[in-house]
């Protein structure tokens, strides 16, 4: 005999629908995210001679300022092998980003508001955008002045062929230091790099975000401006060599993206005021304080 029906039951048949179906929905973004990395990681490993030419550039340009010749080493026989994937592995997701970030699009979108969505989507192409202008910053302006400092360790006739020393005697009184980078490790300080100062320019798009959600104020942003100065300045000298200048560079913009960070929530603020002094919700703190002194 068939148990009787439960009056839960049919809600609880009624909601699994739903969660099968963003389940579904999720599988397939999820398939066209891996299958759009995986086709531009395969076409990046047929092109990884350039990428890795336009990579070693920031460590050439340091050797050839110094007059020595530009060469990377094979530590082991199956290393170029893994160089070529480590390298197809990089540009197939930079390559697929743009993909994977509108795949995530299409899965968060039919769950929000309109109005949502309008706050949303300049944020969600703002964050490629400003990872992209980060890792072009490190590339273009600190790879070069961290390379040039690490260089600077050499000595002896080999590491400064331009010395007049160098063309007396073959014999010198001191043993050479001379840069013989291995290739996957050179790659791997320059990802790091890369990937250190893309992330660090996220700073303005999550502060903003976080004052469009109400989590941040710009009061409260300008009033841990001390220790937002503090916790730079860390960061600066662990992701920076130990030069000065680059730590000093890298500060700089950091500070001045926090700053940005500050005016772009005031002005979120500021938004929000006037839409709601328009439709006659917006309460004066000052009269709010008022209130609560009268009634003490």
């Amino acid at each position: 005999m068939a148990s009787p029906k439960r009056p839960d039951d049919e809600e609880i048949d009624n909601s699994s629908a739903p969660l099968i179906e963003h389940l579904a929905e999720l599988r397939t973004r999820l398939i066209w995210s891996v299958l759009a990395f995986v086709v531009a990681m395969i076409i990046c490993f047929t092109v990884w001679n350039p990428i890795y030419n336009f990579l070693t550039r920031p460590i050439c340009t340091a050797l050839e300022g110094r007059g020595q010749d530009c060469g990377l080493i094979l530590l082991k026989l199956q290393e170029g092998f893994f160089v070529a994937i480590q390298i197809s592995f990089l540009g197939g997701f930079i390559l697929s980003f743009p993909i994977i970030a509108y795949q995530l699009w299409r899965f968060v979108a039919p769950g929000l508001y309109r109005n949502e969505k309008q706050a949303f989507l300049p944020f969600l192409i703002a964050s490629p955008v400003m990872f992209f202008l980060g890792a072009a910053f490190a590339y273009y302006v600190i790879l070069p002045m961290a390379y040039d400092f690490f260089l600077g360790f050499q000595q002896g006739p080999l590491a400064l062929p331009d010395d007049p020393a160098a063309a007396t005697a073959g014999k010198s009184p001191m043993a050479a230091i001379v840069f013989q980078g291995s290739v996957s490790e050179y790659l791997s300080l320059t990802t790091k790099f890369i990937l250190a100062f893309g992330l660090s320019f996220q700073l303005p798009v999550l502060l903003t975000l976080m004052g469009k959600a109400g989590l941040a104020s710009a009061d409260g942003l300008a009033s841990v401006r001390k220790y937002a100065v503090v916790g730079i300045l860390i960061m600066a000298a662990i992701v920076t060599p130990p030069d000065v200048v680059s730590q000093v560079v890298l500060f700089s913009v950091i500070y001045g993206l926090y700053e940005i960070s500050i005016q772009l929530v005031r002005r979120i603020e500021r938004k929000r005021e006037a839409e709601l002094r328009a439709q006659g919700l917006w309460v004066e703190d000052d009269d709010k304080d008022v209130e609560a002194g009268t009634e003490k």
